[in-house]
């Protein structure tokens, strides 16, 4: 063949675009132009699709280094997570990332711990007078990410779902008198409720806001038997485990919450008794998520919670790649994925380690693997990318909130957040799941990447588990950042669903999410593949991304201008 010159390319190519336009109507020549732009401002998305970077095997690599027994289970503060987070402090020197926490790669972070000693507390019904006891672990159980008061004694009123979500003219507490009373809630929302309205106004905060204005004293949670991700013998195993609260008295967003109690739906008919309803009748409609009545509980709540406080301390690791613009460079595309899980604690099948390889091992292992694969196959990036890998998740997502109002870089600088949260590649990669797809224009980028590689793309399928307020997104989110976050998907109904839950039955925050589980490598190397195809996708093109102008949290970024 031989060689052609530029200027016959250009000639020869005219030629051809004016022949392929010919006859086409001038509205449908602008829009396939339009469209061609567009990819090529994304950088190149479909071509990205032709591309492999990820084999599952250096991924996999990162994981049996984290997740490790050495590292015992990384509990926020102790020495298994500082092993760990030197670790990647290491592989991100190891791969030209630069430091940007307040200390080299470090952002400390003050926490104050909370365990409940049980011997000392207790819990009962007063029903006309006379005291039931409730057993602890068996039949209820004390929440101490709230500062608890030591004894409380109060009427209890139940709310159905406890919620206020002024968009959609929702009151629960309407017409109820909740001065100096604990009241019941039942976990979930109605189906009327989108998922990620549902999700914000159930965050302790949120909910909390609104009781705390009607006058109540306590919060005691029944969760929803047709959601609950593992049962209740293993919510109760760790019970005793210290909780914990950032130290600075600003984040404290449950101030005056003086009792926090989890009820076993199997026990919950006690509290029902002499109501003219049952726990029954409430899991029956809850669990179609149908409109819940509300009315006085026949008992009272009698606690006593001894709790022991101490200080500790934690960090959040953050590293950053420059970019090649010289004005996008000073902004940020974030890559955030949490570092702590469990530590040890109670022993299932002789296993005390919650050694953590999906929950989130598998998500700083994917952001190790990006920041390598830069390394090896350099792409040149407009904008900067922040790699955060926080603290605290577990403890309430605590890590990436102190980051997020406390950021190390200009808090108007980060245009994304890309959030990795064990994303369980344990059946192939056929669908991507993407939490907050429809709240900004992440969503339609995401969209083209994955579809780019044959992935088809959905929205969260399962509403009632609140997962788009239960990882560090979240965080972002309330700074005004617009934030995704992904997972290997499955369709309802199918086979793969069924992978899903029974790993969450079996593995989710048990030691059993260790090294030694099934997990499908393809589906990793995929994943990670659109993970970086939407990562240079953002960061290349001219535009930051947007909120939806119907978007619910687009008033987070109108707060912060």
């Amino acid at each position: 063949m031989g060689v052609v010159s530029s200027r016959q390319s250009r000639e020869t190519g005219g030629i051809c675009m004016a022949r392929k336009f010919a006859g086409m109507p001038l509205a449908t020549i602008i829009a396939v132009i339009a469209l061609a732009l567009t990819v090529a401002a994304h950088g190149g998305i479909a071509q990205q699709g032709t591309q492999t970077h990820f084999d599952g095997k250096s991924w996999w690599g990162y994981i049996k280094v984290l997740a490790d027994d050495n590292m015992e289970g990384r509990e926020t503060g102790s020495d298994g997570l500082r092993r760990a987070e030197a670790y990647i402090v290491e592989q991100l020197k190891m791969n030209g990332l630069e430091p940007a926490g307040s200390d080299g790669f470090y952002q400390p972070v003050k926490f104050e711990s909370r365990e409940i000693i049980e011997k000392d507390s207790s819990a009962a019904l007063v029903r006309d007078g006379k005291s039931e006891p409730l057993t602890l672990g068996e039949d209820v159980y004390f929440g101490t990410r709230a500062d608890l008061a030591p004894e409380v004694e109060a009427p209890l009123v139940f709310i159905g779902y406890g919620l206020k979500i002024p968009e959609q003219n929702y009151d629960d507490l309407a017409g109820l008198d909740l001065k100096g009373k604990v009241v019941v809630i039942f976990a979930g929302s109605t189906a009327e409720t989108p998922s990620a309205l549902s999700a914000h106004y159930q965050s302790a905060g949120e909910r909390w806001k609104s009781l705390r204005a009607a006058g109540a004293i306590g919060v005691i949670s029944i969760p929803n038997p047709a959601s609950m991700d593992i049962p209740w013998s293993r919510m109760t195993a760790n019970r005793t485990h210290p909780s914990m609260a950032l130290a600075d008295p600003q984040f404290n967003e449950t101030e005056g919450l003086k009792l926090s109690l989890t009820v076993n739906p199997a026990s919950a008919e006690k509290f029902f008794a002499g109501s003219g309803h049952t726990f029954a009748e409430i899991a029956a409609l809850g669990k179609d998520r149908k409109p819940l009545p509300r009315f006085p509980l026949g008992v009272s709540i009698q606690a006593k919670a001894k709790i022991e406080k101490k200080a500790v301390e934690s960090a959040n690791v953050i590293a950053k790649l420059p970019g090649s613009d010289a004005t996008l460079k000073d902004e940020y595309v974030v890559l955030s994925a949490h570092v702590d899980h469990l530590g040890i604690g109670a022993p299932i099948n002789g296993d005390k380690i919650y050694n953590g390889a999906m929950d989130n091992a598998s998500g700083d292992a994917v952001l190790l693997d990006v920041a390598a694969s830069l390394k090896k196959s350099p792409e040149k990036l407009k904008r900067s990318l922040l790699f955060v890998f926080v603290t605290g998740e577990e403890k309430g997502l605590l890590g990436s909130r102190y980051f997020s109002i406390h950021p190390t870089v200009p808090a108007k600088s980060m245009v994304a957040d890309i959030n990795i949260d064990m994303f369980l590649p344990i059946f192939p990669l056929k669908v991507l799941t993407v939490y907050g797809l429809q709240e900004s224009s992440l969503g339609e980028l995401v969209t083209q990447v994955a579809e780019a590689r044959g992935i088809r793309v959905q929205a969260d399928p399962e509403p009632l588990r609140n997962s788009f307020i239960r990882s560090d997104q979240y965080s972002f989110i309330r700074a005004g950042v617009p934030s995704l976050a992904m997972k290997v998907g499955f369709v309802l109904g199918s086979p793969e669903q069924q992978i899903a839950k029974d790993w969450l039955t079996n593995r989710y925050h048990a030691p059993s999410d260790d090294l030694d589980q099934p997990v499908d490598l393809s589906a990793a190397a995929g994943f990670e593949e659109i993970m970086r195809g939407l990562m240079i996708a953002v960061a290349n093109d001219p535009q930051r991304p947007q909120w939806k102008q119907d978007s619910f949290f687009r008033r987070y970024a109108q707060a912060g201008n």
